[in-house]
């Protein structure tokens, strides 16, 4: 879980802490976009769009996990941040997609921050919740210390391209990890547990 933290938080941190920079890149920045009534330039638009998707994500991702399970849901916001930040790449030099995929991007990030300390309820119980989803929040800090290299590869490549390449590709990664490594490992230690609570009984 703290690895696939980490994997996602860095790409949303990327995008937040690296937003205007890549505007200005695409030279955007400051273009009018008008939607749904509202004329911003697109840098304030999508920053602004920001703040609305955390707010949106964090209680919508809740309640569909508790619906289909924590790791089909990490599946499918992960698959979708990762095709995002991708898009935006692609597509971010358009005004208009460049605020539209910018809010998809933080729409699928900021649902770790529900996801995350809710599964890890679940896998070690309520007891030391608090304590257990403060340690886990500790990957943002060590997501944190990953995006400076964003600009790193900026510099070497000349373009945001490579740095959207590889945050989609951690997203993508985290998505598959969520079916093929952490399901796997939260299904043994329920098995586990369940085994050393029939055997306390028993004794």
């Amino acid at each position: 879980m703290y690895v696939m933290f980490v994997m996602v938080g860095a790409g949303g941190l990327m995008a937040t802490a690296q937003l205007a920079p890549i505007a200005n890149d695409f030279q955007i920045a400051k273009t009018p976009v008008n939607l749904i009534g509202i004329t911003l330039p697109a840098l304030t638009f999508a920053l602004s769009i920001d703040r609305i998707m955390n707010g949106i994500t964090r209680p919508f991702f809740g309640w569909v996990s508790d619906h289909i399970g924590r790791e089909n849901t990490m599946f499918i916001a992960f698959g979708i941040e990762a095709l995002g930040i991708w898009a935006l790449s692609a597509f971010g030099t358009n005004p208009v997609s460049f605020v539209l995929l910018t809010g998809l991007v933080f729409f699928a990030w900021g649902e770790i921050y529900s996801l995350f300390p809710s599964t890890c309820t679940d896998v070690y119980g309520s007891k030391y919740a608090t304590t257990n989803a403060g340690l886990l929040y500790t990957a943002k800090g060590t997501a944190s210390i990953l995006v400076p290299f964003a600009n790193v590869l900026n510099t070497a490549t000349g373009s945001w391209h490579a740095v959207f390449i590889v945050a989609a590709l951690l997203n993508a990664l985290a998505a598959i990890m969520a079916l093929a490594v952490l399901r796997p490992l939260r299904n043994a230690h329920e098995l586990r547990s369940a085994i050393s609570g029939q055997t306390a009984r028993t004794a």
